[in-house]
């Protein structure tokens, strides 16, 4: 069994950092890289970049609505066209930072509001995944299974590689439960692993409501804000390869 560990990956400006990128970036397979718009900026670009590079770690695009100030969780109504540009805007920057590393860009995860919207709304998710193939046919969607983005991107076709997000809660219907939702950030690292054990074993996942649902997966995404991330993907990683799983990137699932 393979399965790729991701995080997102600098998300700070300037001289703030919200995360230890340079340690995690040891337990992961696959990286998100914040594009400069819910945060990043030129200098954590290249940084992470090369960071990434060195550690053989995928390299996948976070792209965000233009929302710095509320970290990319808000939505911003735009057409489009609109959206499709800005989401060229920001895989054009990385594609640079990339081929100056040597490194490419090998998916895709939309970021807060955009991917929620992606998520579950059919119209958005088919301007993301135009707006990438345009750039990269061969870049890879990051999907929640059963979701929006996947049938756009399958549609057109893209490759998917199904998502859990390791901490967070989710609905009956297999979309993210709303951050102010009870139950939708889970905290403790021993029921974060248990969780994420479960989905990868039994294919299953206990939702908000109690209800169990279908959750099928290809990789894990760990957040980088997430108080104590490095000691859970270290942690994770383990148990994994422990019970006979091998940790790889999206780049070879």
């Amino acid at each position: 069994m393979k399965i790729d560990i991701n995080s997102d990956m600098g998300e700070g400006f300037g001289p703030y950092t919200i995360a230890d990128d340079e340690t995690l970036m040891t337990q992961i397979s696959s990286a998100n890289v914040a594009c400069g718009y819910h945060a990043g900026d030129p200098l954590i670009m290249d940084r992470t970049v090369r960071l990434a590079k060195d550690n053989n770690v995928d390299l996948g695009a976070h792209v965000s609505f233009p929302d710095r100030m509320g970290f990319g969780r808000r939505k911003i109504d735009m057409a489009t066209d609109e959206l499709q540009a800005h989401i060229l805007y920001q895989l054009g920057a990385l594609h640079a930072f990339a081929r100056r590393a040597d490194h490419r860009i090998t998916h895709m995860n939309p970021h807060g509001a955009l991917g929620n919207l992606a998520s579950a709304d059919p119209v958005i998710a088919a301007a993301v995944a135009e707006a990438t193939m345009d750039v990269d046919p061969e870049i890879a969607f990051l999907v929640l299974p059963g979701s929006a983005l996947e049938t756009a991107a399958l549609e057109r076709g893209g490759r998917v590689v199904r998502l859990f997000l390791a901490d967070r809660g989710y609905l009956p219907n297999g979309q993210l439960a709303p951050r102010g939702q009870a139950g939708a950030l889970v905290k403790d690292i021993d029921e974060v692993v248990a969780r994420v054990l479960k989905v990868l074993n039994e294919r299953k996942l206990i939702c908000v409501t109690g209800e169990e649902i279908d959750m099928s997966v290809q990789s894990i995404l760990v957040h980088s804000d997430t108080p104590g991330a490095v000691a859970l993907a270290t942690r994770l990683r383990s148990e994994i390869e422990t019970s006979g799983g091998e940790i790889a990137p999206i780049s070879t699932l």
